[in-house]
């Protein structure tokens, strides 16, 4: 799998197997010489029904198709299990490898343990910090531009990575020992590399860092603009920290940081360079904002903001209302105009901060169908998107446009894998065409992002969504798990949705399908995905069973289920908007 669910779908690289059926001894996953920092690993594949397989002499419990998946503990290093079924023989061996860095037992850091790794620039008085793992009882310090900044051993707790969620297993572990320390400098300039120290019992070694540290000048502006069609914002300087609202092209912001290939924005957000272009100006920019109006055009309310230059902003959904933030912005507003309209009630606005304004749209529903943010120009244009003509029918779909999107496809993105080697992409093809058939028997208009076995990349899909502007948008996948999960005995519905609007149809059609079809529930979840970023529709991405789960796999796989599975999901679909109405 092309990992639209990222870190829970390892078992997009499974090894190639041979046809799915009338197979002997077969091992899905994991492939072999296979890495991984789990202190687990589950072994999904099958046999022949009749008969034990064993796994280091181990019989081990399987479906009644003949399909295993059952979880043994791992070492640190090597790890060889060896299956046999009757005269048949596997050997896989698994590597696991750790996660934090090797304390050295002698006069030496650990190796790729001293931070900053790369570049980095501050603003003066800000904080600038260090980080070394060394033998315990050291004495740690750094020398940087004529200073000598001692380090200290802090305990630091190790948090769990995001896909612990998916395992049941978000938890907080073990505190790991760092020598730690942090400066400042008001002076601006370059401050060259920092050299760490390390002495223990009367030797010291130095070693030079890799990035260099410079501090900006507050009154010479570099200044971003955003060239990508939508900026991607994030928390801290790298992909590891969270998204926030994109950024529109055009959009300007002053640079207050740079670690790497990252800078920071004015506003708090930081932004990969690839995504802008840096410009030296005598001024930062900073707006003022009067007057705003609004019109409808076709499908959609756009709300106008006129700036003097393209500030950043952040979007929030609330239950009944949409609120737009314009950062470096200044409120000389005396008049608004906003006729009665589908979509807002009412807006309301406030200078939260002394370069920060608030807008408040009130709205008529709790559900909301989509939005646009775009600059013309200087003006910030807010498209908000009318509810759906709702046939009177309780069942009907007309008027109502749905995006299928089959996960996965093409001979390199084959999703996840069934223990008899069956990949994903065709079960979410075979399934999307079923409920395609069922939407347009209740009147809807439904749009493919692939009818055959087609290799497309998640942000064509989404960018599909966006050209294509439908009702609502749903993501066909079937679902597998991290290393460190349990896949004999995880199994059920899952449901991923990113943006507000898109809440209240994840919830709905994941209760549906568990009530109607007597499904286990594997849960709903709030997920930074591909497929759920869309803004211009409701989007879900919908995990509709456990591909590497041995019992699971053969309701996957049941003709019979499939159609059942569809009907349910188009019934599903059919009373949500009567619910939503």
């Amino acid at each position: 799998m092309r990992k639209i669910l990222e870190s829970a779908l390892l078992g997009a690289v499974m090894v190639a197997s041979p046809a799915y059926a009338e197979q002997s001894l077969f091992v899905a996953y994991p492939p072999a010489e296979h890495k991984t920092t789990s202190d687990r690993i589950f072994l999904i594949g099958t046999a022949p029904p009749q008969g034990e397989v064993l796994i280091n002499g181990q019989a081990i419990e399987r479906s009644p198709a003949g399909h295993f998946a059952p979880t043994f503990p791992l070492k640190m290093g090597e790890n060889l299990f060896t299956l046999r079924y009757q005269n048949q023989e596997l050997q896989i061996k698994v590597i696991r490898t750790s996660t934090t860095p090797v304390v050295s037992q002698g006069l030496a850091f650990a190796e790729n343990s001293l931070t900053p790794a790369v570049d980095i620039a501050k603003m003066p008085g800000e904080l600038i910090c260090f980080q070394a793992v060394a033998p315990a009882g050291a004495n740690v310090s750094v020398l940087l531009a004529g200073q000598t900044i001692p380090l200290s051993l802090q305990s630091q707790v190790k948090l769990p990575a995001n896909n612990a969620v998916l395992t049941g297993e978000n938890l907080s572990v073990e505190s790991v020992g760092k020598y730690q320390g942090c400066t400042t400098s008001s002076t601006p300039g370059d401050m060259g590399q920092p050299i760490f120290q390390l002495t223990l019992n009367g030797e010291t070694e130095t070693q030079m860092g890799v990035g260099r540290i410079s501090i900006l000048s507050p009154t010479e502006f570099e200044i971003a603009e955003v060239t990508a069609e939508a900026g991607v914002a994030r928390t801290g300087p790298s992909t590891d920290y969270s998204r926030l609202t994109p950024l529109p092209k055009g959009t300007q912001a002053r640079v207050t940081g740079r670690e790497g290939e990252w800078v920071r924005l004015d506003y708090g957000g930081w932004i990969n360079q690839k995504e802008v272009q840096i410009v030296k100006k005598a001024m930062p920019p900073r707006s003022l904002i009067r007057s705003i109006t609004s019109r409808q055009v076709g499908e959609w309310t756009e709300v106008y903001f006129p700036l003097q230059v393209p500030v950043p902003i952040s979007v929030q959904q609330g239950m009944n209302t949409f609120t737009l933030t314009l950062y470096n912005t200044i409120a000389q507003t005396d008049i608004i105009r906003f006729d009665d309209d589908p979509v807002v009630a009412r807006l309301d606005w406030q200078q939260v901060a002394p370069e920060q304004v608030q807008y408040t749209f009130n709205l008529k529903s709790q559900q909301q169908w989509g939005y646009k943010l775009e600059y013309r120009g200087t003006t910030l244009v807010l498209s908000l998107r009318h509810p759906p003509a709702i046939n009177s029918n309780p069942r009907s779909l007309v008027g109502i446009r749905i995006l299928l999107d089959p996960g996965h496809g093409g001979p390199e993105d084959l999703g996840a894998r069934g223990p008899n080697g069956y990949p994903e992409k065709d079960v979410t093809l075979i399934v999307s065409k079923l409920l395609r058939n069922e939407l347009i028997a209740r009147g809807a208009t439904v749009i493919m992002t692939r009818e055959g076995d087609e290799d497309i990349l998640p942000n064509e899909r989404a960018a599909a969504i966006a050209k294509q502007e439908p009702t609502l948008a749903l993501s066909v996948h079937y679902n597998a798990l991290p290393d460190s999960g349990d896949a004999m005995n995880t199994k059920g519905i899952g449901m991923f949705w990113y943006h507000g609007q898109a809440h209240s149809l994840a919830m709905f059609l994941h209760n549906y399908l568990v009530e109607k079809l007597g499904r286990p529930s594997y849960g709903v979840f709030w997920n930074n995905l591909a497929l759920t970023r869309p803004t211009v529709a409701p989007s879900v991405l919908m995990e509709l069973g456990f591909m590497i789960n041995p019992f699971e796999f053969e309701w996957i796989v049941n003709p019979e289920e499939q159609r059942k599975l569809a009907t349910a999901i188009a019934d599903g679909i059919v009373a949500w908007f009567v619910a939503s109405r």
